[in-house]
């Protein structure tokens, strides 16, 4: 019997792409592939891959608390006495009293009324940034955002609108143009604090003096910038002694924290309709009691010992001075985060193996994350770092870029 019309004998395969996507294959088989590779000891500043001893300055371990006694000893007596999960959402059944003392000590750290912890801190910009921007409401963002600040505005029913990277001007003629076209709409602008590839902060004063011209809210994502910027560690509003000025301050646990989650802090009115209505809340499940009890033994070291943070700097210019006097392009670098511009996709990943094979582990970062043409190496840098491990960083940088003529 013969099909009735042709598009019976060329049905699409949903699974078509998979057998056709070659990019990874390519990077395999040149033998320098970077993904994936297990360690095979407790992560911090010297980590075991591929049965190889390697320097890590490819973490996000910032404070170097990773391994701290008292943030492994509380996870453990939280297992103990609250078991090894939740089983139920935040909303229902998965709400502990530990829960709630970790929201209202991060909400008093940041200096906000009230705070609502997400179980990563992807999810924490899916449910905030979808639950608050509605159909007449628009999004504004930099171009460098990270991608779950994209992703959560696509999930929301706002319009998304972009601008220059940190360009204050730019941002002025985007938001001029959506009050002209749309006077009554709501406007929320979302950046990061600290961009995550490069490690520039965003130009935060420049910003809400933009912000308020047009009456438009403000939200911070703080990932990077939590125990790493400001007097005491809370992030890029209090570096810059603007935290009344700014209406959503979101964070991670998975960074200076040495934990897995997120939160986001704000007017009590608003986290009370965040928390009511974001689905990446509602629909999943609480984060572990071992994860919340380590936030809460992590963030207790934070206010306690400032010398951490005073140690992080002390490495942090150091690596941005001795890199750039190696002659590596370290873009514009304010934070821990220090980027070497390599240039094309796979001489960052030719780049990347050859520092661990001389037992430095690393990020290559490559397109999408990074424009076209702009592949880079991510270094970034622990107060726990010694001088020793920097110098031996130092001495493979300097090596491998000669080899392979990224510096003289």
């Amino acid at each position: 019997m013969q099909p009735e019309n042709k598009l019976e004998t060329a049905r699409a395969n949903i699974f078509e792409k998979c057998y056709s996507f070659q990019a990874a294959n390519i990077v395999r088989a040149a033998g320098v592939y970077p993904y994936f590779h297990p360690i095979q000891s407790a992560p911090g500043d010297e980590v075991i891959v591929d049965g190889q001893k390697c320097i890590m300055i490819g973490s996000n371990n910032y404070l170097g608390l990773v391994n701290h006694p008292k943030v492994k000893e509380a996870a453990s007596n939280a297992v103990k006495k609250y078991g090894s999960g939740c089983t139920g959402s935040p909303f229902l059944n998965g709400t502990l009293d530990l829960h709630l003392e970790l929201q209202d000590k991060l909400a008093k750290f940041v200096n906000a009324e009230a705070a609502l912890v997400f179980s990563t801190g992807f999810q924490t910009n899916l449910g905030t940034i979808s639950a608050l921007a509605g159909k007449n409401d628009a999004l504004v963002i930099d171009r460098q955002v990270h991608a779950c600040i994209v992703d959560g505005c696509r999930l929301s029913y706002g319009k998304t609108y972009k601008f220059a990277h940190n360009d204050m001007e730019d941002l002025d003629r985007v938001l001029a143009n959506i009050r002209n076209n749309h006077p009554r709409c709501g406007i929320m602008i979302v950046v990061d604090g600290v961009f995550s590839m490069e490690g520039d902060i965003i130009d935060l004063p420049g910003l809400v003096n933009v912000a308020e011209k047009h009456e438009a809210r403000v939200m911070i994502d703080d990932a990077h910038s939590i125990g790493v910027l400001g007097r005491t560690g809370a992030g890029t509003a209090e570096h810059f002694g603007l935290q009344d000025r700014v209406d959503l301050a979101m964070g991670t646990f998975s960074k200076s924290f040495a934990s897995q989650g997120g939160f986001v802090a704000s007017k009590r009115e608003v986290i009370d309709y965040i928390k009511h209505t974001g689905r990446a809340l509602m629909f999943s499940a609480s984060i572990t009691p071992a994860s919340a009890a380590a936030v809460l033994a992590a963030l207790e070291i934070i206010q306690n010992e400032p010398e951490r943070r005073e140690h992080l700097w002390k490495n942090t210019l150091r690596m941005q001075r001795e890199l750039k006097s190696l002659g590596y392009d370290t873009g514009n670098t304010a934070t821990p985060i220090i980027p070497l511009v390599i240039g094309e996709d796979m001489a960052c990943f030719v780049f990347w193996k050859a520092l661990f094979d001389n037992g430095v582990f690393t990020n290559p970062v490559v397109s999408p994350a990074v424009p076209p043409g702009r592949a880079l190496i991510r270094t970034s840098y622990t107060a726990t770092h010694t001088d020793e491990q920097l110098d031996r960083v130092l001495d493979v940088m300097a090596k491998v870029g000669r080899e392979k003529g990224l510096i003289s």
